[in-house]
């Protein structure tokens, strides 16, 4: 059976391929006039410095988890970690030095052509090498694990009914399988993912908070005015945390999803003793990979359709769904044919043992609902975000009352923005349970995100837009070129929410298939007696800690977005000619500001998911972790839905207003002024907080599962 994985194969080469000749064709483009060129080499040169002393320091953190995932859980699983990262680390790297080349070629298309299609069909392009090389590097890592340990190693190998491939550890004398190799990989891709959000997040909310707070309401100067000095340090900070955090947030979710539902066909397999068909542990195994395969398939074909569509409209939300529907619809139909010929073959007995109760086409049903969930939670993102729909547009006039109204106007459609999402994600996990036991709930996760790919070129064209307006502001250009580039960057945000609205969703059911997982590990069934004082304390701990986790970030970029507004404040007052546009603002200073505020204050959120799961399970043992587990999965559901929304509904709110949507109020008046401070307070929810979330409660539920075999058996609670 391992002849399929050149499914696998094929797929990654041809995403890394389709992702290669983009970039040229991207970077072949013109880059504009010398001004332009200017701008463009200083947001190169501070977005890779910013990436370059991150990574160093993740490096040296995560250098040490390897060493410790190896010497006390299994040295395979260190290794696993360290493929991980790597992989990680790529994506988000090419993809923030795509969208440093892409950002001056968008704003040169829009003031050559004045043409809003072709202008979206270069920032599409660039955003589609992020997406693509986030589904190919994570596609790639898990074939190397695979074939690595599970084939090469033979850890796939079982050697009776029930009974996978074990080794022992030299140290703890603990067994281990291949499930905690896989688990090793996700860690590694989620370690990455949590500095990175967090990291990047706090640059560039610092930086835009700066920049609006004192250049919009105070100088009362156009938003990336050049006279402004925070401007390059904001547009830096578009790529290191709207792309190349975002690339590793949605790669940690994609390789969530898939490796959860591959290591709970191992744990059923292992503590179930109904499950004798080695022939379909095999293959239940191998699925998700497979899918995940022709889902990627799926996204070229998706993309490439605007790319080499003759012409395309000036309606850029129309294109980009048309590109998102297409790659959806061609993930269902190659997926139904996968499941038709490889489940097909498996006797209807052994097909019930799985907890199939729709027959061998469950696992493609269970993945077609969470599919259909994850669209229908983007539909509601879009409804509660877009300037086109009431709840935004309600925001925009609230304006007209003072930022105190736009801020409680704000709050209250977040809020009853959760509602609908959440009944969506329960009426899904509900289906797939339903339809396919765990392991179909584990298969709807992955089916929410099979069309990653396509999703991430989506959400990283916005960013790159917005940069693009930012290059056609500080160069001087018409209005008509920043009127294009603003018209991009407002689907730009909606987009975001949408695969926020993803990423959460798929969270949400990963973490449910992994902590399935997590129970098997130190228990023979899925009971977790929430009325036990243990595992209620630990639910009760675990809803605390996403506030925790949250004000912690918002605190961070409340820090260090004071230092950009005292500095921004200084140089208007200190420098000579500044704001009459005779003298240059000293940019490098905002961009040493914004760097040194968020490499200080990421580490401290990050190692907090980190170690949180791991002190908590030493001292109280498995049973409290499970609780911490479902309480922190359920209050960040809340919160991620709640911050996302909200703060894409107070930016757009601004941009509708920036756009005559609301009459007498434009750039400048006290109705503008209001909406960039509900702007500025949504800015820490939308690109630090809500996106952090969904990687909290995944990367806790991994290191859970890692370390388990660890603190089930030396806990402090157990000893007295």
């Amino acid at each position: 059976m391992n002849w399929l994985i050149l499914i696998v194969v094929f797929a990654v080469v041809l995403a890394v391929s389709f992702a290669v000749l983009n970039f040229y064709l991207v970077k072949k483009l013109k880059e504009g006039n010398e001004r332009m060129q200017e701008i463009a080499g200083a947001i190169r040169e501070g977005a890779s410095a910013f990436i370059r002393y991150e990574y160093k320091i993740v490096a040296i953190i995560g250098s040490c988890i390897a060493v410790v995932l190896g010497l006390v859980i299994a040295w395979e699983t260190g290794v696993a970690f360290v493929i991980g990262a790597v992989m990680s680390a790529l994506a988000g790297l090419v993809g923030m030095k795509i969208a440093t080349y892409a950002n001056v070629r968008v704003a040169n298309m829009a003031n050559e052509t004045r043409n809003t299609g072709k202008t979206l069909k270069v920032a599409f392009r660039g955003g589609s090498v992020m997406g693509l090389c986030v589904a190919g590097f994570a596609l790639l890592g898990i074939i190397i694990v695979y074939l690595i340990f599970g084939v090469g190693m033979g850890m796939l190998n079982v050697t009776s009914a029930s009974t996978v491939t074990t080794k022992v550890n030299f140290i703890t004398k603990q067994p281990y399988s291949l499930s905690l190799i896989l688990s090793g990989y996700a860690l590694g891709c989620s370690v990455i993912a949590m500095f990175s959000r967090v990291g990047g997040g706090i640059y560039t909310k610092a930086a835009d908070m700066g920049a609006d707070l004192v250049g919009k309401t105070e100088a009362h100067i156009p938003e990336d005015d050049p006279r402004n000095p925070a401007t390059i340090a904001d547009n830096v900070g578009d790529n290191v945390g709207d792309v190349a955090g975002l690339g590793a947030d949605l790669l940690e979710s994609y390789v969530g999803s898939i490796l959860s539902c591959a290591i709970l066909a191992i744990e059923l397999f292992t503590h179930s003793a109904k499950f004798s068909s080695t022939s379909l542990y095999s293959k239940m195994v191998l699925f998700p990979i497979l899918f995940a395969g022709i889902g990627l398939i799926s996204c070229v074909l998706g993309i490439a359709f605007p790319l080499i569509k003759r012409k395309l409209s000036d309606n850029p939300h129309t294109e980009l769904n048309l590109a998102t529907w297409i790659s959806a619809g061609l993930a269902i139909i190659f997926g139904f044919l996968l499941c038709f010929f490889f489940f097909r073959g498996e006797a209807k007995e052994q097909i019930a043992e799985a907890g199939f109760k729709a027959g061998y086409l469950s696992p493609w049903i269970s993945a077609a609902v969470g599919i259909v969930c994850g669209i229908v939670i983007g539909i509601i993102s879009e409804y509660y975000t877009s300037y086109d729909f009431k709840p935004t547009k309600k925001i925009a006039k609230a304006s007209q009352e003072g930022p105190a109204l736009t801020i409680t106007q704000g709050m209250a459609t977040g809020m009853i923005s959760c509602m609908l999402p959440v009944i969506c994600l329960g009426a899904a996990i509900f289906g797939c349970y339903l339809i396919g036991g765990m392991f179909g709930v584990g298969c709807g996760a992955m089916g929410m995100l099979c069309f990653v790919a396509t999703t991430v070129s989506v959400d990283s064209y916005g960013p790159i837009s917005d940069n693009a307006g930012g290059i056609a502001e500080m160069s001087g250009l018409d209005k008509e070129v920043r009127d294009i580039t603003d018209k991009l960057d407002s689907v730009g945000n909606t987009t975001a929410a949408i695969g926020k609205g993803f990423a959460i969703g798929s969270a949400a059911l990963a973490t449910i298939s992994m902590m399935s997982s997590y129970l098997y590990s130190f228990q023979t069934d899925l009971l977790l007696n929430i009325i036990t004082h243990t595992v209620l304390v630990g639910a009760i701990v675990g809803t605390a800690l996403p506030f925790l986790f949250s004000g912690m970030l918002i605190n961070s970029v409340a820090k260090a977005a004071r230092s950009m507004v005292g500095e921004v404040r200084r140089q208007f007052k200190e420098i000579p000619g500044l704001l009459e546009g005779t003298t240059r603002p000293d940019y490098k200073r905002c961009i040493t500001i914004s760097s040194q505020g968020a490499l200080k204050e990421m580490i401290v959120p990050a190692m907090v998911a980190l170690l949180f799961p791991v002190i908590s399970g030493l001292l109280f043992g498995p049973q409290f972790v499970g609780g911490v587990l479902i309480g922190s999965t359920l209050s960040a559901i809340m919160l991620a839905i709640f911050t996302g929304n909200a703060g894409g509904a107070w930016d757009n709110a601004k941009k509708f207003i920036e756009a005559g949507g609301v009459l007498g109020a434009g750039k400048g008046t006290p109705t503008h002024d209001a909406a960039v401070v509900g702007d500025t307070v949504g800015d820490p929810l939308k690109d630090t907080v809500g996106p952090s979330l969904d990687i909290l409660i995944k990367i806790m539920s991994t290191v859970s599962l890692v370390c388990v075999a660890v603190f089930a058996n030396f806990n402090l609670l157990g000893w007295l």
